[in-house]
């Protein structure tokens, strides 16, 4: 019995002091919540709703505005896509968007990316929400007060180098027949030559062979250049079978680099996963905006190939494609070609400059660095009478379509 009575006291002594010691590590717990930052994760602009999006035409360019409950406002820009089906698509858009937390930009960018299943992906969809995620950067830096590179991890670099420049170029070709002619296959070796000679054996030069030289073509031309004269040939062929870029990998020596044409990962992987490819030229545009770029190029990173990002938009693209490449380490050069959309310069201001060798310096400010006049955005179409038209250089000499 006594056993029994000790036991009992114990099992009642053990309980007590369970209760105690939990009660003191919930207090301890809740100590710690209120005094670390952590563990405090509730976002501090929950109540920031986006209320609007509006869009504006530029030329061939659309230029995407989100507006949000507090008053702050991102802008992204949408490229390469046909302007009318881009303004119809953003305004269809909004109603996935309406109400959102405009800072939780994964979640949208997937809710977006994912919000019907038959429409998912491609170019229409990709382009479109490139603009949104960049408006959405824009956002999130300005209620921090930051660059956006800041929010990715912070700049990896100082300066990012651009071409075109005095030390870079990148002659491009046209469309041309399945295979070369002795004459043709010359006029290409002497206009790299030419090319070559500008920038100096210091400078850089790339080959761009547009998709539009057939492989039979290009195996030739690579066989007559010397491979350090060429820093890399982009776009080697047309996306969509990997094949055909393992067949030009085992059969030219001067490194590739693919990227433009592509979208998302998934897109970009097989290139890695082959080992096919050793530059990638992800577009920010084209790509997905901000969100997806930074993670192509921490795929590519895995793989030890480095990033030369493909670029054609105004200096909003521009800037919003800098700070994704400023926050990466594996990265070569960036294009870029001031003033590419005619009279942008009177309602975009950008605060980074390009040096005389060629390096923009880092974007400054919050959100994206770029400030935007409303006003005379919305007057361009007045002044501005370009419209969008389907190119058609893409072909031969006997009337077929080609690849350009």
């Amino acid at each position: 019995m006594a056993t029994e009575s000790n036991d009992e006291g114990l099992s009642r002594r053990q309980a007590l002091g369970g209760i105690a010691g939990a009660a003191a590590m919930a207090l301890a717990a809740d100590a710690i919540a209120q005094n670390n930052p952590a563990a405090n994760v509730a976002d501090k602009a929950s109540s920031i709703r986006i209320k609007a999006l509006t869009t504006f035409r530029a030329g061939p360019k659309v230029f995407v505005k989100v507006e949000t409950n507090l008053g702050v406002t991102g802008w992204g820009e949408i490229d390469q896509l046909e302007p009318n089906v881009a303004i119809a698509l953003v305004k269809s858009l909004f109603e996935v968007l309406d109400g959102e937390n405009p800072t939780r930009i994964e979640h949208l960018w997937q809710k977006l990316y994912r919000a019907h299943r038959d429409i998912r992906g491609g170019a229409f969809m990709v382009h479109t929400i490139a603009g949104i995620d960049m408006a959405l950067w824009d956002i999130a830096g300005k209620l921090w007060g930051t660059p956006v590179y800041r929010l990715l991890g912070g700049p990896t670099r100082d300066k990012i180098r651009v071409y075109p420049s005095p030390k870079a170029s990148k002659p491009g070709a046209g469309p041309a027949e399945f295979c070369g002619t002795p004459k043709e296959l010359q006029r290409y070796v002497d206009y790299i030559a030419g090319e070559r000679k500008k920038v100096g054996p210091d400078g850089i030069l790339i080959f761009d062979a547009h998709c539009a030289l057939p492989p039979p073509f290009l195996i030739q031309l690579a066989s007559m250049i010397e491979p350090s004269n060429i820093l890399f040939i982009e776009e080697v062929a047309v996306p969509g079978n990997i094949e055909v870029f393992k067949r030009l990998k085992n059969s030219i020596r001067i490194p590739l680099a693919t990227g433009e044409r592509d979208r998302t990962i998934w897109e970009f992987l097989p290139y890695l996963h082959e080992g096919c490819i050793d530059v990638l030229q992800p577009d920010c545009a084209h790509t997905g905006g901000i969100t997806q770029m930074k993670k192509i190029a921490t795929l590519a990173e895995a793989y030890h190939v480095p990033i030369a990002p493909h670029c054609v938009t105004s200096e909003l693209g521009v800037s919003a494609s800098f700070h994704a490449s400023a926050s990466v380490p594996f990265f070569v050069i960036h294009e870029y070609y001031p003033n590419l959309l005619k009279g942008a310069d009177q309602f975009l201001r950008k605060n980074w400059k390009v040096d005389a060798e060629g390096f923009a310096s880092l974007p400054e400010g919050p959100g994206l660095g770029v400030e935007v006049d409303e006003k005379v955005l919305a007057e361009y179409p007045k002044t501005d009478k370009s419209k969008w038209e389907w190119p058609t250089r893409g072909r031969l000499a006997d009337g077929s379509i080609a690849d350009y």
